[in-house]
């Protein structure tokens, strides 16, 4: 089913039962991909966003930006450099990424949202000590068949989540937008995950849903089949799809975050695509959905 193959009446019919269900609850959606790169779908995804407050839930946006920081970053000379999904970050590298998600994506998202006449509050993780963070510690990683340590330089992991900042905003009809910049205990700025810091801010919520955008339809199966979608997936069976090889790459910490985030209390996790219009309501409000759902077992 999508939208646009049923009247208004039937969707709403359809719709009317979760709007129930998540009335008063936090969504956190990891925003990311095609929806943040092509004008007309951020501009959906901006005024979907939207709905879910006014139809009483407490959307929460966290926002990526991996490919404006790598084109910021070619466009200085540097090369982007990635681990396992995960950014390798100098201080060079630090500095550009503060200045696209927090100067510029973060900024502009903002924009957009108080342009609908919705209220939204730009926030970044150093933001009343929203994420404390610390380093990531070196990875083991397998390259030409040998492992070896990779230190990842200015990356963090959360260690603690202070959601005293999205409690206030969210009961005061805010909307808060997220940059992943998060604060070490020495005062640090350290470069954290998204797709880890949606899903770390989902379990201190407790929040009825995470959803992640990304750019294919859901986990699949085949990464040449995009039909091969895998619909649902609990989180034991993620350690064994890891190893075989199916869930790897930029994948890996999408369906990490969304077991974290299981394990911390989210009820419910999804992967779905973004370059579809309207996919977070087709994912919220139709008995369908869309994309991969993770749960917890």
């Amino acid at each position: 089913m999508t939208l646009r193959e049923n009247n208004l009446g039937e969707v709403l019919a359809q719709a009317l039962p979760y709007i129930e269900k998540f009335y008063g609850h936090y969504v956190v959606i990891k925003y990311g991909g095609h929806a943040m790169l092509d004008e007309e779908a951020k501009a959906w995804t901006i005024r979907d966003t939207i709905l879910l407050r006014y139809v009483g839930m407490k959307p929460v946006v966290v926002h990526g930006g991996g490919p404006e920081i790598t084109r910021a970053m070619e466009k200085m000379g540097k090369t982007p450099r990635f681990v396992a999904g995960l950014r390798y970050t100098d201080e060079e590298t630090l500095d550009i990424v503060k200045m696209v998600l927090v100067g510029k994506i973060n900024t502009e998202l903002v924009s957009m949202f108080n342009a609908q006449g919705c209220k939204a509050v730009g926030l970044s993780g150093k933001d009343g000590s929203l994420i404390v963070a610390r380093k990531r510690a070196s990875m083991l990683v397998r390259e030409g068949g040998e492992e070896k340590e990779v230190d990842l330089g200015l990356v963090g992991e959360t260690e603690r989540v202070n959601p005293e900042i999205i409690h206030i905003l969210s009961e005061r009809g805010y909307i808060p937008v997220i940059s992943p910049i998060g604060l070490s205990h020495d005062g640090t700025s350290l470069n954290l995950n998204a797709d880890t810091v949606a899903g770390d801010i989902a379990a201190s919520l407790k929040a009825k849903k995470l959803i992640i955008l990304t750019d294919v339809p859901g986990v699949l199966r085949d990464l040449s089949d995009e039909s091969s979608v895998i619909r649902e997936l609990k989180t034991t069976q993620i350690k064994g799809l890891i190893k075989r090889g199916i869930i790897k790459g930029s994948m890996l910490p999408k369906v990490e975050a969304c077991k974290r985030a299981l394990l911390g209390g989210v009820e419910k996790a999804h992967i779905i695509d973004g370059r579809l219009k309207h996919a977070i309501l087709l994912e919220l409000f139709t008995d369908e959905g869309i994309g991969t759902m993770i749960v917890k077992g």
